[in-house]
């Protein structure tokens, strides 16, 4: 069953983290051969993306897994 609450928080991590290496969502998508609107649709919980999107872009934004998967809770600790 699916947690679009995790997906979402997850989307809202990956749009921070992003943002702060300066990267556009198109220039993202460039780095793993995506388009940037799909980019976009996992930031907005609009897709549920498969591992290997996952894995392609922790490795381009050179990112641990734990970075976009840190929820609220995670963060008050």
């Amino acid at each position: 069953m699916r947690d679009i609450a995790k997906i979402k928080e997850f989307g809202r991590n990956l749009c921070a983290e992003r943002n702060r290496l300066g990267l556009s969502q198109e220039g993202l998508g460039n780095k793993i051969s995506m388009d940037g609107n799909y980019i976009g649709r996992i930031e907005r919980a609009e897709v549920n993306p498969t591992l290997t999107t996952i894995i392609a872009i922790l490795e381009a934004l050179n990112l641990s897994f734990e970075t976009l998967y840190r929820t609220k809770s995670d963060t008050l600790k």
